[in-house]
Protein backbone atom coordinates (compact mmCIF):
# COMPACT_ATOMS: atom_id res chain seq x y z
CA UNK A 1 0.00 0.00 0.00
CA UNK A 2 1.41 3.35 -0.80
CA UNK A 3 2.27 5.95 1.64
CA UNK A 4 2.05 9.56 0.81
CA UNK A 5 5.12 11.50 1.23
CA UNK A 6 5.39 14.65 2.02
CA UNK A 7 7.81 17.45 1.32
CA UNK A 8 9.60 19.44 4.61
CA UNK A 9 9.19 23.45 4.03
CA UNK A 10 12.29 24.81 3.77
CA UNK A 11 12.74 27.59 6.24
CA UNK A 12 11.96 30.90 5.05
CA UNK A 13 15.07 33.75 5.13
CA UNK A 14 15.17 36.95 5.95
CA UNK A 15 15.97 37.73 2.34
CA UNK A 16 13.02 35.77 1.15
CA UNK A 17 10.63 37.84 3.29
CA UNK A 18 9.24 40.72 2.25
CA UNK A 19 9.90 43.92 3.34
CA UNK A 20 7.69 46.51 5.17
CA UNK A 21 6.16 48.75 3.28
CA UNK A 22 7.44 51.97 5.30
CA UNK A 23 11.44 50.46 4.97
CA UNK A 24 10.73 50.61 1.46
CA UNK A 25 9.99 54.25 1.16
CA UNK A 26 12.54 55.23 3.19
CA UNK A 27 15.46 55.67 1.38
CA UNK A 28 13.03 57.84 -1.32
CA UNK A 29 11.94 60.02 1.76
CA UNK A 30 15.41 60.62 3.10
CA UNK A 31 16.49 61.85 -0.97
CA UNK A 32 13.68 63.98 -0.88
CA UNK A 33 14.11 65.62 2.32
CA UNK A 34 18.20 66.11 1.06
CA UNK A 35 16.60 68.23 -1.70
CA UNK A 36 14.76 70.07 -0.07
CA UNK A 37 17.56 70.58 2.82
CA UNK A 38 19.86 71.52 -0.03
CA UNK A 39 17.33 74.32 -2.25
CA UNK A 40 17.09 75.59 1.37
CA UNK A 41 20.79 75.90 1.66
CA UNK A 42 21.09 77.57 -1.63
CA UNK A 43 18.47 79.60 -1.00
CA UNK A 44 20.01 80.79 1.95
CA UNK A 45 23.67 81.61 0.64
CA UNK A 46 22.02 83.33 -2.26
CA UNK A 47 20.58 85.46 -0.04
CA UNK A 48 23.44 85.87 2.22
CA UNK A 49 25.88 86.31 -0.69
CA UNK A 50 24.17 88.83 -2.56
CA UNK A 51 24.40 91.79 -0.65
CA UNK A 52 28.30 91.17 -1.12
CA UNK A 53 27.99 90.34 -4.85
CA UNK A 54 26.20 93.51 -5.30
CA UNK A 55 28.75 96.02 -3.18
CA UNK A 56 31.76 94.57 -4.79
CA UNK A 57 30.58 94.63 -8.28
CA UNK A 58 28.85 98.58 -8.01
CA UNK A 59 32.31 99.53 -6.46
CA UNK A 60 33.90 98.39 -10.28
CA UNK A 61 31.37 100.48 -11.85
CA UNK A 62 30.81 104.26 -12.87
CA UNK A 63 28.57 106.69 -11.35
CA UNK A 64 25.83 106.66 -14.05
CA UNK A 65 25.58 102.59 -14.19
CA UNK A 66 25.38 102.53 -9.96
CA UNK A 67 22.44 104.96 -10.13
CA UNK A 68 20.91 103.91 -13.11
CA UNK A 69 17.25 103.12 -12.77
CA UNK A 70 17.81 99.66 -14.83
CA UNK A 71 20.38 97.59 -12.50
CA UNK A 72 23.05 96.29 -13.54
CA UNK A 73 23.74 92.82 -12.36
CA UNK A 74 26.26 91.35 -14.74
CA UNK A 75 29.07 94.39 -15.61
CA UNK A 76 30.40 93.93 -18.90
CA UNK A 77 34.58 94.67 -20.01
CA UNK A 78 33.31 98.43 -20.69
CA UNK A 79 31.74 99.18 -17.51
CA UNK A 80 34.31 98.16 -15.14
CA UNK A 81 36.72 101.45 -13.62
CA UNK A 82 38.54 101.60 -10.50
CA UNK A 83 37.75 105.32 -9.99
CA UNK A 84 35.36 104.64 -7.49
CA UNK A 85 38.61 103.27 -5.85
CA UNK A 86 40.57 106.59 -6.47
CA UNK A 87 38.27 108.27 -5.01
CA UNK A 88 37.75 106.29 -1.99
CA UNK A 89 41.36 106.64 -1.05
CA UNK A 90 42.67 109.68 -2.61
CA UNK A 91 39.65 111.69 -2.32
CA UNK A 92 40.21 115.54 -0.69
CA UNK A 93 36.31 115.56 -0.01
CA UNK A 94 36.28 113.50 2.99
CA UNK A 95 38.85 112.79 6.24
CA UNK A 96 41.83 111.02 4.32
CA UNK A 97 41.63 106.99 4.12
CA UNK A 98 45.12 106.17 5.16
CA UNK A 99 45.14 107.70 8.31
CA UNK A 100 41.31 106.00 9.54
CA UNK A 101 43.15 102.95 8.20
CA UNK A 102 46.43 102.77 10.64
CA UNK A 103 44.03 103.83 13.56
CA UNK A 104 42.11 100.40 12.86
CA UNK A 105 44.52 98.35 12.78
CA UNK A 106 46.24 99.51 15.73
CA UNK A 107 42.66 99.53 17.98
CA UNK A 108 41.60 96.11 16.68
CA UNK A 109 44.75 94.26 16.50
CA UNK A 110 45.68 95.83 20.41
CA UNK A 111 42.35 95.03 21.48
CA UNK A 112 42.53 91.79 19.89
CA UNK A 113 45.81 90.29 21.71
CA UNK A 114 44.83 92.01 25.23
CA UNK A 115 41.38 90.72 25.50
CA UNK A 116 42.51 87.08 24.25
CA UNK A 117 45.26 86.86 27.28
CA UNK A 118 43.06 88.12 29.88
CA UNK A 119 40.01 86.00 28.78
CA UNK A 120 41.99 83.02 28.31
CA UNK A 121 43.35 83.45 32.27
CA UNK A 122 39.72 83.70 33.54
CA UNK A 123 38.44 81.05 31.66
CA UNK A 124 41.39 78.94 33.09
CA UNK A 125 40.26 80.19 36.43
CA UNK A 126 36.42 79.65 36.19
CA UNK A 127 37.04 76.33 34.56
CA UNK A 128 39.61 74.26 36.37
CA UNK A 129 39.13 75.50 40.12
CA UNK A 130 36.65 76.10 42.62
CA UNK A 131 37.30 79.57 44.55
CA UNK A 132 34.43 81.72 46.68
CA UNK A 133 33.24 83.92 44.97
CA UNK A 134 33.01 82.38 41.20
CA UNK A 135 29.22 81.44 40.58
CA UNK A 136 28.56 85.27 41.37
CA UNK A 137 31.61 86.13 39.00
CA UNK A 138 29.78 84.02 36.41
CA UNK A 139 26.37 85.64 36.25
CA UNK A 140 27.73 88.84 36.35
CA UNK A 141 29.23 88.53 33.46
CA UNK A 142 26.14 87.43 32.04
CA UNK A 143 24.61 90.35 33.56
CA UNK A 144 26.85 92.72 31.75
CA UNK A 145 26.42 90.96 28.52
CA UNK A 146 22.40 92.38 28.53
CA UNK A 147 23.13 96.21 29.35
CA UNK A 148 23.36 97.81 25.91
CA UNK A 149 27.06 99.97 25.19
CA UNK A 150 25.10 102.98 24.27
CA UNK A 151 23.38 103.12 27.33
CA UNK A 152 26.59 103.85 28.56
CA UNK A 153 27.93 106.04 26.35
CA UNK A 154 27.28 109.60 28.20
CA UNK A 155 29.69 107.20 31.24
CA UNK A 156 32.25 106.06 28.87
CA UNK A 157 32.94 109.54 27.42
CA UNK A 158 33.32 111.34 31.56
CA UNK A 159 35.42 108.48 31.96
CA UNK A 160 37.62 108.51 28.75
CA UNK A 161 37.53 112.61 28.70
CA UNK A 162 38.71 112.40 32.67
CA UNK A 163 42.19 110.56 31.44
CA UNK A 164 42.44 113.25 28.39
CA UNK A 165 42.29 110.12 26.10
CA UNK A 166 39.86 111.14 23.77
CA UNK A 167 41.20 110.98 20.24
CA UNK A 168 43.49 108.27 21.39
CA UNK A 169 44.35 104.90 20.21
CA UNK A 170 44.76 103.98 23.79
CA UNK A 171 41.05 105.23 25.21
CA UNK A 172 39.73 103.73 22.32
CA UNK A 173 41.33 100.74 22.68
CA UNK A 174 40.10 100.56 26.58
CA UNK A 175 36.63 100.55 26.00
CA UNK A 176 37.03 97.87 23.14
CA UNK A 177 38.52 95.96 25.74
CA UNK A 178 36.00 96.27 27.95
CA UNK A 179 33.25 95.55 25.60
CA UNK A 180 34.63 92.07 24.15
CA UNK A 181 35.79 90.90 27.16
CA UNK A 182 32.28 89.33 28.84
CA UNK A 183 31.34 87.29 25.58
CA UNK A 184 35.19 85.94 25.20
CA UNK A 185 35.91 84.95 28.34
CA UNK A 186 32.40 82.98 28.45
CA UNK A 187 33.27 81.24 25.17
CA UNK A 188 36.95 80.50 26.21
CA UNK A 189 35.05 79.01 29.90
CA UNK A 190 33.21 76.78 27.59
CA UNK A 191 36.13 75.20 25.72
CA UNK A 192 38.06 74.74 28.92
CA UNK A 193 35.39 73.08 30.69
CA UNK A 194 34.84 70.58 27.57
CA UNK A 195 39.04 69.40 28.38
CA UNK A 196 38.58 66.19 30.34
CA UNK A 197 40.79 66.73 33.65
CA UNK A 198 42.24 62.69 32.57
CA UNK A 199 44.43 64.16 29.80
CA UNK A 200 46.39 66.24 32.29
CA UNK A 201 46.40 63.62 35.08
CA UNK A 202 47.87 61.56 32.41
CA UNK A 203 50.45 63.16 31.37
CA UNK A 204 51.54 64.24 34.62
CA UNK A 205 51.85 60.25 35.21
CA UNK A 206 53.53 60.14 32.77
CA UNK A 207 56.38 62.62 34.05
CA UNK A 208 55.15 66.09 33.27
CA UNK A 209 54.87 68.47 36.23
CA UNK A 210 50.69 70.38 35.87
CA UNK A 211 52.24 73.26 34.01
CA UNK A 212 53.78 71.04 31.44
CA UNK A 213 50.65 69.23 31.11
CA UNK A 214 48.13 72.06 30.87
CA UNK A 215 50.54 73.31 27.95
CA UNK A 216 51.70 70.51 26.69
CA UNK A 217 48.38 68.86 26.51
CA UNK A 218 45.29 71.30 27.35
CA UNK A 219 46.17 74.31 25.62
CA UNK A 220 46.70 72.54 22.08
CA UNK A 221 43.16 71.53 22.67
CA UNK A 222 42.03 74.77 23.40
CA UNK A 223 43.81 76.69 20.09
CA UNK A 224 40.28 76.10 18.38
CA UNK A 225 38.65 78.03 21.52
CA UNK A 226 41.33 80.44 21.05
CA UNK A 227 40.32 81.61 17.44
CA UNK A 228 37.14 81.57 17.64
CA UNK A 229 36.62 83.92 20.15
CA UNK A 230 39.81 85.69 18.17
CA UNK A 231 37.00 86.47 14.62
CA UNK A 232 34.73 87.77 16.87
CA UNK A 233 37.02 89.89 18.80
CA UNK A 234 38.26 91.06 15.60
CA UNK A 235 35.15 91.30 13.91
CA UNK A 236 33.18 93.88 16.81
CA UNK A 237 36.44 95.72 17.29
CA UNK A 238 36.53 96.04 13.40
CA UNK A 239 33.23 97.46 12.89
CA UNK A 240 32.35 99.27 15.82
CA UNK A 241 30.70 102.73 15.04
CA UNK A 242 28.69 104.19 17.85
CA UNK A 243 31.89 104.26 20.42
CA UNK A 244 34.37 105.35 17.80
CA UNK A 245 31.90 107.82 16.77
CA UNK A 246 31.89 109.21 20.37
CA UNK A 247 35.54 109.33 21.21
CA UNK A 248 37.39 109.59 18.15
CA UNK A 249 35.70 112.66 16.62
CA UNK A 250 38.61 114.07 15.11
CA UNK A 251 39.18 113.38 10.99
CA UNK A 252 42.38 112.12 11.61
CA UNK A 253 41.50 109.55 14.34
CA UNK A 254 38.47 108.21 12.56
CA UNK A 255 38.39 104.67 12.41
CA UNK A 256 37.36 103.05 9.25
CA UNK A 257 33.43 102.33 10.15
CA UNK A 258 33.03 105.61 11.33
CA UNK A 259 35.32 106.89 7.90
CA UNK A 260 32.90 105.37 5.63
CA UNK A 261 30.23 108.00 7.32
CA UNK A 262 32.10 111.17 6.15
CA UNK A 263 30.73 109.77 1.94
CA UNK A 264 27.11 111.25 3.03
CA UNK A 265 27.34 114.89 2.90
CA UNK A 266 23.81 117.32 3.68
CA UNK A 267 25.03 119.87 0.48
CA UNK A 268 26.07 117.13 -2.20
CA UNK A 269 24.68 113.59 -3.35
CA UNK A 270 26.52 110.20 -2.25
CA UNK A 271 28.54 109.05 -4.52
CA UNK A 272 27.54 105.19 -3.84
CA UNK A 273 30.51 103.98 -6.32
CA UNK A 274 33.00 105.32 -4.19
CA UNK A 275 31.30 104.45 -1.00
CA UNK A 276 30.93 100.97 -2.13
CA UNK A 277 34.49 101.00 -2.92
CA UNK A 278 34.84 102.54 0.49
CA UNK A 279 32.81 99.25 2.02
CA UNK A 280 35.08 96.81 -0.26
CA UNK A 281 38.24 97.95 1.46
CA UNK A 282 37.09 97.80 4.78
CA UNK A 283 35.59 94.12 4.38
CA UNK A 284 38.88 93.29 2.86
CA UNK A 285 41.05 92.55 6.23
CA UNK A 286 38.17 90.89 7.76
CA UNK A 287 38.33 88.33 5.13
CA UNK A 288 42.18 88.23 5.44
CA UNK A 289 42.32 87.72 8.82
CA UNK A 290 39.72 84.68 8.25
CA UNK A 291 41.25 83.09 5.84
CA UNK A 292 44.59 83.08 7.85
CA UNK A 293 43.18 82.04 10.86
CA UNK A 294 40.42 79.35 9.77
CA UNK A 295 42.76 76.30 9.20
CA UNK A 296 43.54 76.48 12.76
CA UNK A 297 39.72 76.49 14.26
CA UNK A 298 39.78 72.63 13.16
CA UNK A 299 43.38 71.65 13.09
CA UNK A 300 43.79 72.06 16.91
CA UNK A 301 40.85 70.13 17.64
CA UNK A 302 42.95 67.04 18.49
CA UNK A 303 46.41 68.18 18.50
CA UNK A 304 47.99 67.30 21.90
CA UNK A 305 45.41 64.06 22.20
CA UNK A 306 47.62 62.04 21.32
CA UNK A 307 51.40 61.23 22.58
CA UNK A 308 54.10 61.06 20.39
Amino acid sequence: MATATTTPSLPTTAAARPLPAGAARSPRKKRSANVVFAVLGVIVFVCSAFPVYWMVSSSFLPTNKVRAATPTFFPGPDDFTLRNYETAIFGQNRAPFLPALETSLKVTFISLLVALVIAFLASVALGRFRFRGRRAFIVSILIVQMIPGEAMLLTYFRMIDSWQMLNTIIGLTILYIASVLPFTVWTLRGFVAAVPMELEEAAMIDGCSRTGAFWRVTFPLLAPGLVSTGVFAFIQAWNEFVLALVIMSRPESMTLPVWLRTFQQATKATDWGALMAGSTLVAIPVVIFFLIVQGRMTGGLVAGAVKG
